[in-house]
């Protein structure tokens, strides 16, 4: 009893952090063939987001039509992600396949709106992107379209975090080859080092050599 009073008012704070709004994108029946005849359910794709940069999407499965629902927004609540979007519109292009779906995602200038079908334009319209073109090939499954869309989405970078993120990256490697650098001089310099010590050694035992050789005597 405490752990269900504890999610409904984890959900009850995550419904207050973002106002979601609801879709439901198709509602198909399943006939289950059992031992005492056929078992009817439904199975329905329920599209959550806020306008806002924040969307998520979750399927549901129940005997009834509005507890499929439910259950498909709720998987679609705790499947939220972050869009980044750049004005009305989104940063770059992106091709997302899903299964036998390919969905392709392209910037669109201010005034452009949505132009995409009804299972992209759900997720996309829920994301806050305002201004879209967008093209599905292959399989129109409303399923498969709308998982690779919001696949797609998730594949979006933030330009200016992926500049940031490149800088820091080129630097790190700076650093690296300026540290590769200082090694490789302090091991030739330990190097040369060693061989001049070597040197004076093997020159001071020639010359105690030569010092303790027995010298000839002067012709008579």
């Amino acid at each position: 009893m405490a752990t269900q009073q504890m999610r409904r008012s984890r959900d009850n704070e995550e419904q207050d952090e973002f106002p979601l709004t609801e879709r439901v994108v198709r509602i198909s029946r399943v006939a289950k063939v059992v031992k005492g005849g056929r078992h009817l359910s439904f199975n329905a794709v329920v599209v959550v987001g806020d306008m806002d940069g924040h969307v998520g999407i979750g399927m549901g499965k129940a005997d009834a039509v509005p507890d499929a629902v439910r259950k498909g927004a709720t998987a679609a609540r705790k499947n939220i992600i972050e869009v980044p979007r750049q004005g009305s519109t989104i940063p770059h292009d992106v091709l997302s396949k899903y299964i036998g779906s390919v969905v392709m995602l392209k910037p669109a200038k201010p005034g452009t709106g949505v132009i995409a079908g009804g299972a992209v334009r759900a997720v996309v319209e829920l994301a806050g992107i305002q201004d879209i073109m967008t093209k599905v090939r292959r399989s129109t499954n409303p399923v498969n379209v709308v998982k690779a869309t919001f696949n797609g989405l998730k594949e979006l970078k933030d330009p200016a975090e992926e500049f940031a993120q490149r800088r820091r990256l080129y630097e790190y490697g700076r650093e690296r080859e300026r540290e590769r650098a200082e090694r490789l001089r302090m091991r030739q310099a330990r190097r040369a080092a060693q061989q001049a010590a070597l040197a004076k050694r093997q020159a001071e035992a020639a010359a105690r050599q030569a010092a303790a050789a027995p010298t000839a005597p002067p012709p008579a």
